[in-house]
């Protein structure tokens, strides 16, 4: 409770010293949806809070949270069809471009456009990119995330593993997750979390070896070249030589946080919860994903906020909460709460909002450093592109529970994806 209050004075000190006009003028409902509450209820509701007390003519109001990505934007194609849609939404990255083929988002461009010291406001190009499609900016970034390796320092010393000089490899990574590993015993080697959504891992894998997920024309399939054949191979050998399991994620965030994995290969986004989970009970860190070739790239991850209502008055109010949500106050109450970095550079720049905190805690910079390689969360795109996410997540089951081996996984997987795409 304490840090929810710290975290309403901050952002009351940071509003009241400088609230820009602007105030709708007549009493305006926005309705918003966004998705993970056990990330991110509490951010939201402080930010509206704050939100609400700066601009006392507009009431927020959220829908009930969806689990995830893929429920989130499931959702939002219902309630388009009922014409039920929320006023503003947050969806996953890799879920924009399908509210943009089918109508449903609104170009924010015009606002952008609008605005008299836009270049000042912290949006920098690179991060805005990732909300972008066909010349246009259809949202702007929330939470972003990068994928890290998580190290439990005391399990890597038992093994005669250096903290101080953790492998940068994924065979470096595999050799000591072996030496780790216990078969029989309660401690375990790594653990590689393949069914996170979107199959942002499998994506992190392909494109760090420099590869695609289609050719350049979206015709066919590109992950099962020799690059994405060199990223099954490392999806491979953790599971014969780094004690991988058959388990689901919230099982490997119990193991990590018992201390009994060693290595736990997942998104920056969860920094905080872990942080909360172990306490001081053993010491982790946070390491680089592995990028084999030159040019290869990690997906950026997480979220961001996009405008759904059509009305003009509500519209205003939208334009001002997501700039608000995305803006300097936004990104640091979020920051603080989560293990996501920002999509706006203001917070980081200065002491009283981010300054300090990430020096103070090195685990979060980790994503930060890996910008220079970020790329797109890659959508599909037709009207199957949510389909091919499941195909390629019970491929990649079949693989790790052992009912297929990698090469025929990674067959059938391009098989199946190339049947679903736009003729």
């Amino acid at each position: 409770m304490q840090r929810h209050l710290s975290t309403f004075t901050l952002l009351g000190s940071l509003l009241f010293a400088g609230a820009p006009p602007g105030a709708t003028a007549q009493a305006t409902e926005l309705v918003v949806d966004y998705n993970i509450p056990a990330a991110f209820k509490q951010v939201h509701e402080d930010l509206a809070k704050a939100f609400m007390a700066r601009y006392p003519s507009v009431k927020i109001t959220f829908t009930a949270p969806t689990a995830n990505y893929e429920e989130a934007i499931q959702r939002i194609l219902r309630q388009a069809v009922t014409k039920q849609l929320p006023d503003v939404s947050y969806q996953g990255l890799n879920r924009q471009r399908v509210l943009v083929d089918r109508s449903i988002a609104v170009d924010l461009t015009p606002f952008i456009a609008a605005e008299k010291d836009w270049k000042n406001q912290g949006y920098d190009d690179a991060l805005l990119s990732l909300g972008q499609l066909n010349g246009k900016q259809w949202s702007l970034g929330f939470s972003l995330s990068t994928p890290v390796v998580y190290y439990n320092l005391d399990l890597v010393k038992r093994a005669g593993g250096d903290p101080n000089n953790l492998p940068g490899s994924w065979e470096g990574i595999i050799a000591l997750a072996k030496k780790i590993d216990a078969p029989g015993g309660n401690v375990h080697g790594m653990q590689f979390v393949w069914d996170i959504t979107g199959n942002w891992l499998w994506q992190a894998l392909v494109f760090s070896h420099g590869g695609s997920m289609l050719t350049p024309d979206e015709k066919k399939v590109a992950f099962d070249g020799p690059k994405g054949q060199a990223a099954m191979k490392d999806l491979a050998a953790m599971l014969k030589d780094g004690g991988m399991r058959d388990i689901s994620n919230p099982v490997a965030l119990q193991n990590f946080a018992a201390g009994t994995l060693g290595i736990w290969v997942y998104t920056t986004a969860a920094i905080g919860a872990v942080n909360k989970q172990i306490g001081s009970r053993f010491e982790f860190r946070t390491g680089p994903f592995p990028i084999p070739v030159a040019g290869g790239r990690v997906p950026a991850g997480g979220n961001a906020v996009m405008m759904l209502t059509r009305d003009p008055a509500k519209q205003r109010a939208a334009w001002e909460y997501i700039k608000f949500a995305t803006g300097p106050v936004g990104a640091t109450t979020m920051v603080r709460a989560t293990g996501y970095f920002p999509a706006n550079t203001i917070p980081a720049q200065r002491a009283d909002l981010l300054g300090d905190f990430y020096k103070n805690n090195p685990n979060h910079l980790t994503a930060i450093k890996q910008l220079a390689y970020v790329t797109g969360w890659y959508a599909f795109p037709g009207e199957n592109g949510l389909k091919v996410t499941d195909v390629i997540k019970d491929q990649l089951q079949a693989i790790v529970n052992r009912s297929t081996t990698p090469e025929q996984g990674l067959a059938t997987m391009a098989a199946s994806v190339q049947a679903l795409l736009p003729r």
